[in-house]
């Protein structure tokens, strides 16, 4: 019996895949003593050392994601003191998004962590037949095209 999920069933190999990566990434955090620190903390992180402090809106915007899981990954940071929300002065209602002492404390280690991680990339799309960013960019691109729900459709019509 084999113990690797049906490549027919491409979510839970997408979803596998990013278990394995993502796993071994918090793993390196936890050997760093920082275990508190969340592989998809890093986005938010680079966007917000790049921006400043950004409203829940444009760090999703800047980030790639819904405004649910900026705000999701935000609150979960937060709870780690690697964040605050402080209201936003041009508008009361708002609250902005920035990195605390302690993430700025953390940021050589976050940093190192991420140069090995882009050399272990390197690494590995070098076993593959394309680079792995390339091909789930071309994913990203042909579903935007086409979306996926139209795919099946069409095919469920056939």
């Amino acid at each position: 019996m084999s113990h690797h999920p049906d490549p027919a069933a491409v979510g839970t190999l997408l979803r596998h895949v990013l278990e394995l990566l993502d796993g071994d990434v918090a793993k390196v955090y936890q050997e760093q003593d920082i275990a508190e620190y969340r592989p998809r903390f890093s986005p938010v992180v680079r966007a917000l050392l790049a921006e400043g402090p950004l409203p829940v809106r444009d760090l999703a915007a800047a980030v790639g994601v819904t405004h649910s899981a900026a705000s999701q990954t935000a609150a979960e940071m937060a709870r780690a003191g690697l964040v605050t929300h402080t209201p936003d002065p041009r508008d009361a209602r708002r609250r902005l998004i920035a990195l605390t002492p302690k993430a700025h404390a953390l940021l050589p280690q976050i940093e190192a962590e991420w140069d090995a991680t882009v050399a272990a990339m390197v690494e590995l799309d070098a076993e593959l037949s394309m680079p792995l960013a390339d091909l789930l960019t071309e994913v990203a691109e042909a579903v935007r095209r086409r979306p996926f729900r139209e795919r099946i459709a069409a095919a469920y019509r056939l």
